[in-house]
């Protein structure tokens, strides 16, 4: 054989098949693995967003009670005339208890002793006042009284009636308008809405 393809000695020319074919295989076979990846996220994504699976949603909502509007039950707070008042004056103003005594039975409460505060309280009062009374006082006679009057302290100590101490402070001006006080209280035993079971 003449020219280039003439042999000589022992060197003979390489001839190989061409490898195009299996390189366009194999990326034939990548892409359908990436089309693939692509497409499962893409679906995972959309049932994220869509809140799952629609057929087992629709059964719940068929098992789910229909909600029905209900009402909690209204707090069972005394009335006004069944709580008994001591009023004390902490302040240096004088005749301030009697005066403050003198509003709440106008307002139904029942007044008990009135004068001058203990020395424990004496001119250390620096807010509006100091509701003082048995534990039992803290969710029912404490919260009636002290919508006559915002901003008191509640205390408790080791008492064993029902009667509760309103020691009167600094910052105290007047009590709260009939009117606010009304309204204070009506927003305490007005019954709330129940929440509504989720499904």
């Amino acid at each position: 054989m003449g020219g280039k393809y003439r042999i000589t000695g022992d060197t003979y020319p390489r001839m190989r098949r061409p490898r195009h074919r299996r390189r366009l295989v194999l990326a034939g076979i990548g892409a359908v693995v990436v089309l693939g990846l692509v497409g499962w996220g893409t679906l995972q994504l959309i049932d994220v967003f869509t809140g799952g699976d629609k057929s087992a949603s629709a059964a719940d909502r068929r098992n789910c009670p229909t909600a029905k509007p209900s009402v909690a039950p209204a707090k069972a707070l005394p009335k006004p005339a069944a709580i008994k008042v001591n009023v004390y004056n902490a302040t240096t103003r004088t005749g301030l208890a009697k005066s403050a005594a003198e509003e709440l039975k106008k307002r139904g409460f029942t007044i008990g002793e009135v004068g001058n505060a203990t020395k424990e309280y004496d001119k250390k009062v620096p807010g509006t006042g100091v509701l003082l009374g048995a534990p039992a006082a803290k969710n029912t006679s404490f919260t009636v009284l002290g919508t006559q009057l915002v901003g008191t302290v509640q205390k408790t100590d080791t008492r064993k009636t029902g009667e509760v101490d309103l020691i009167l402070g600094a910052k105290f001006k007047a009590f709260s308008t009939p009117k606010e006080a009304t309204a204070a209280m009506t927003a305490l035993t007005k019954p709330a809405p129940a929440p509504s079971p989720s499904c």
